[in-house]
C-alpha cells in the first residue's frame, strides 16, 4: 500500500560497504529446496524456503505484459501479491456486480509459475468504488454491503490465496482509529466483523491486518498490538500482522524492528513483511546504494530472527515499474533490481542474510 507520509525516526543505520554485483540471475524455474543444490546460484525464494519462509513480490496487471519483467517474477520468487486487481474498486465496480478479471489474471499467472498468492485487500479507505463513497448509508446498510463484499470475494478466491489482508491501514500515526467510511458509519466493530465474515467464507485462509509505519516500536504499532491482543481475547479470528515496511533512507531505520516483530509473534500470530521497498532521494549514488543494501539486509535479518515471521514480499522488485516516483517525484531507486532488471547491492545483501540464516540452521 502507498503511504502518503512517513514519520521521521531517530537514528540512521550504519552504512555497509556495497558488495560486488553477482554475475547474473539464476535462470532455472523456482524449485524445491531438495533440488536447489543443483543450481549454481539459488534464487531468493529457494534460499528463503530453506529457512521455512517464502520470498515474494507484488505485481500489477499491466506489468504482466512486460515479458522480461514478468519472467523475472516467475523465476526468482515463490509468492506474489496483486498490486491492485483484488481491491474493492476492481472487484465490485457496481453494487452487487462483481468482476474478478484482474485478480484472476494474476492468480492464473501465479499458478502457471508455481507461485502462491497473498490476497490484497478486502477493505481499505482508498480505491473504493464511487457508488460506495458517494452513498449515504445507515450502519446496518453498510454492514450488509461490507459483509456481502467480503463474502463474495473470499469465496471466489477460496483455495487460491493463502492469506488475506482483511483490513488495511485502519490506524492513524498517533494510534487512533482512522475515520474511514466504515469507522464513521459502523464504529470500530467493523474490524472484528470483517475478520469473522472472511473466516466464514474460507475457514483455512490466513487473516491479516496490514499497515505502514508499524515496522518499528511506536504509537501506531502499539495500537495494533493492543487491538490484536483484544481480538485474540475476544476469540475473533486473526492469524497475522502485516508490516508493510515502505522505508526511506532519509527517515532512519525503524526503531527495534526485530523486537517489534517478536512481540507480535508472542501474541500468537504470524508476522509478514508485506510491502517492502526502501526509497532514497534521487539521484542515487554509491553511498546511498550501500546504505540501502544494509537496510535490506537488516529487514531480512529481523524477519529471519523470529520463527513466526513467515515471509517477505517486495512491493515490486525492479525500479522499472516502481510506484514511488509517481507519488514521491524526487525519490526512487527503491528496489533490488534497477530499471534494466540488473540487481543492485540490495539484492546481494538479501542473499547474504538468507544464506547466513540457512547456515545457522
Amino acid at each position: 500500500m502507498r503511504p502518503t507520509v512517513r514519520r521521521t525516526r531517530a537514528g540512521a543505520a550504519t552504512l555497509a560497504a556495497a558488495t560486488a554485483l553477482l554475475a547474473g540471475l539464476a535462470v532455472a524455474p523456482v524449485a524445491h529446496a531438495s533440488t536447489a543444490h543443483h543450481q549454481a546460484a539459488p534464487t531468493l525464494s529457494q534460499l528463503a524456503e530453506r529457512t521455512g519462509r517464502y520470498f515474494g513480490a507484488a505485481v500489477d496487471n499491466p506489468e504482466l505484459a512486460d515479458t522480461p519483467y514478468a519472467d523475472l517474477l516467475g523465476k526468482e520468487f515463490d509468492a506474489t501479491t496483486p498490486g491492485n486487481g483484488m481491491k474493492w474498486y476492481a472487484t465490485e465496480p457496481q453494487r452487487g456486480v462483481f468482476d474478478f478479471t484482474a485478480g484472476d489474471e494474476i492468480v492464473n499467472y501465479a499458478k502457471s509459475k508455481g507461485l502462491k498468492v497473498r490476497g490484497h485487500t478486502l477493505l481499505w479507505h482508498q480505491q473504493l468504488p464511487s457508488w460506495l463513497t458517494s452513498g449515504t448509508w445507515t450502519a446496518d446498510e453498510l454492514r450488509s454491503i461490507l459483509k456481502n463484499h467480503i463474502t463474495h470475494v473470499v469465496k471466489h478466491y477460496k483455495g487460491k490465496v493463502f492469506a488475506w489482508d482483511v483490513a488495511n491501514e485502519i490506524m492513524n500515526e498517533d494510534g487512533t482509529y482512522r475515520e474511514n467510511i466504515f469507522y464513521k458509519t459502523i464504529g470500530p466493530s467493523y474490524i472484528a466483523d470483517a475478520l469473522r465474515w472472511a473466516r466464514a467464507a474460507d475457514p483455512k485462509v490466513k487473516l491479516y491486518l496490514n499497515d505502514y509505519n508499524v515496522d518499528g516500536l511506536g504509537a501506531k504499532s502499539d495500537a495494533y498490538y493492543a487491538l490484536i491482543k483484544q481480538l485474540k481475547a475476544d476469540h475473533v479470528p486473526i492469524n497475522g500482522f502485516g508490516m508493510q515496511a515502505h522505508l526511506a533512507l532519509q527517515y532512519g531505520f525503524p526503531d527495534r524492528m526485530r523486537q517489534n516483530i517478536l512481540r507480535f509473534a508472542d501474541l500468537g500470530v504470524d508476522v509478514a513483511i508485506t510491502e517492502l521497498d526502501i526509497r532514497m532521494v534521487l539521484p542515487s549514488d554509491t553511498a546511498k546504494l550501500a546504505q540501502q543494501a544494509d537496510w535490506y539486509g537488516q529487514v531480512t535479518d529481523a524477519c529471519l530472527a523470529v520463527r513466526r515471521c513467515v515471509g517477505i514480499t517486495l512491493w515490486g522488485y525492479s525500479d522499472k515499474h516502481s510506484w514511488i516516483p509517481s507519488v514521491f517525484p524526487s525519490e526512487g531507486a527503491a528496489l533490488p533490481w534497477d530499471e534494466n532488471l540488473q540487481h543492485k547491492p540490495a539484492y546481494d545483501a538479501i542473499r547474504k542474510a538468507l544464506t547466513a540464516a540457512e547456515k545457522k540452521g
